[in-house]
């Protein structure tokens, strides 16, 4: 490309440069962006975001202003106090971390001291934070449940770190499956650090784990001498039966780093999300520290600090629920639990029993949550996905895109999360038009 005098510029080689860059898994997400872009009319189930029925301009005024009476009210600051709080750089693990360790003790039975707590820019922040301090040598592999969400694999080609693919289940990873992934690494010459799993209607599958299963793979964390990195978005929107105790809940060596965000229960565009890390970390000198004040060290030389703008929005409203966001979120969790009921429905209108076993067609049926992957007798791949976006207008998500191992070529990921029912109808009327026209072509 020649400069603004028509001299020739020399380019950057992209085999220069780091080898995520490279990587096709940075690329499927661009890939989609760009096919929701090109075609805005279409119906889309590919987006994970919360719906937007609830949201008003005029909340994020109320929630600050409920956040400054909190501050100056119950804990009595001063006016100068509050203004420097929202308005400089602030403490680098958070200013709310008090209202998140009210509230994960309310909502989720997790007890742990607010010092524990480190406020990050998302829980994509909160991953990178963790991954960083916890993986030193190259030895160190992460297990990963294989679909897995990509915002974790992303980060972790992004710092170079091995990934071991963990064979996801109807139920989430197997216990057994985990103890046969920390052989393999072994043998391999690898060192097992962690397993990243998200317990509660996961994305991409929508598959939960048993209680049962939480309290083994627990066992099995103990015995191996390995860290739980558990991400849960999605526990608050049970469609069936009641809610799960998270694996932190259940923990009692400290071997689980909880990560959370306020995304889908509260206000995404405040990118506020956090990590509870109560481990214990001793230095040469025989002092002690948590590691959520490691975690710190790392945040201050990435993002500082978290916007405490976005922060106060969020406190405010915690205040507001009383750090109860379980039952601040009680129309939500109806509206998402009549989305997928809606989603469901209407898959089995379209393909009844009968039907889908001709066809070679079927889907799971999650408990709640956002998610749910159909299986499909053809690929569903980048050239589906444009063809589906092109010539019946709809959207989805290829689940090859969340494999480690070459898995998921005949899969696709339905999110119901931002539609409303109307739109659901639609889509799927739609998608199941898609899919005749996809199998009479393909001959299958």
């Amino acid at each position: 490309m020649p400069d603004t005098t028509g001299r020739p510029v020399p380019a950057l080689p992209l085999g220069e440069l780091h080898a995520s860059l490279s990587d096709p898994l940075l690329d499927a997400m661009n890939f989609l962006n760009e096919v929701v872009n090109r075609f805005p009319e279409a119906i889309s189930f590919a987006p994970g975001r919360p719906s937007e029925g609830g949201f008003a301009t005029e909340d994020l005024i109320r929630h600050l202003r409920t956040y400054t009476d909190y501050l100056e009210q119950e804990l009595g600051w001063t006016p100068e106090r509050v203004r420097t709080q929202l308005f400089q750089y602030g403490r680098t693990n958070g200013i709310i971390h008090e209202l998140i360790a009210r509230t994960v003790a309310n909502d989720e039975d997790i007890h742990v001291p607010p010092e524990a707590v480190v406020v990050t820019t998302g829980c994509q922040e909160a991953m990178l934070l963790t991954l960083r301090a916890l993986f030193a040598a190259p030895e160190d592999t992460l297990l990963v449940s294989s679909p897995c969400y990509v915002g974790i694999t992303g980060a972790a080609r992004l710092l170079d770190i091995p990934l071991r693919p963990v064979p996801e289940g109807p139920s989430g990873p197997d216990p057994a499956a985990v103890l046969e992934a920390i052989r393999r690494t072994r043998e391999a010459g690898g060192r097992p650090r962690a397993l990243y799993v998200v317990p509660d209607f996961a994305n991409p599958s929508g598959a939960s784990m048993t209680v049962a299963a939480r309290e083994r793979l627990l066992e099995v964390a103990a015995e191996e001498d390995l860290l739980i990195l558990e991400d849960d978005p999605y526990g608050f929107f049970v469609r069936t039966g009641t809610a799960r105790p998270t694996l932190k809940a259940l923990d009692r060596d400290r071997r689980v780093i909880h990560l959370g965000s306020f995304a889908k229960t509260a206000l995404p565009g405040a990118r506020v999300g956090y990590v509870i890390a109560d481990q214990e970390v001793i230095g040469p000198d025989g002092r002690s520290s948590l590691l959520a004040d490691e975690l710190s060290k790392i945040k201050s030389m990435t993002t500082v600090n978290t916007s405490a703008v976005g922060q106060a929005v969020i406190g405010g409203l915690l205040v507001e629920s009383g750090c109860r966001l379980r039952e601040a979120n009680a129309e939500a969790i109806a509206f998402y639990r009549s989305n997928l009921d809606t989603l469901l429905g209407e898959l089995d209108r379209h393909f009844p029993a009968g039907r889908r076993e001709a066809l070679g067609i079927d889907w799971n049926e999650p408990d709640g949550g956002f998610f749910l992957v159909v299986n499909v007798p053809f690929r569903a791949d980048h050239k589906a996905l444009e063809r589906s976006a092109r010539e019946f207008g709809v959207l989805w998500t290829p689940m090859s895109d969340f494999y480690l191992d070459g898995g998921g070529v005949r899969q696709l990921r339905l999110s119901c999360s931002a539609l409303l029912p109307e739109g659901i109808v639609d889509g799927i009327a739609r998608l199941a038009a898609f899919i005749d026209a996809q199998i009479a072509e393909s001959g299958e």
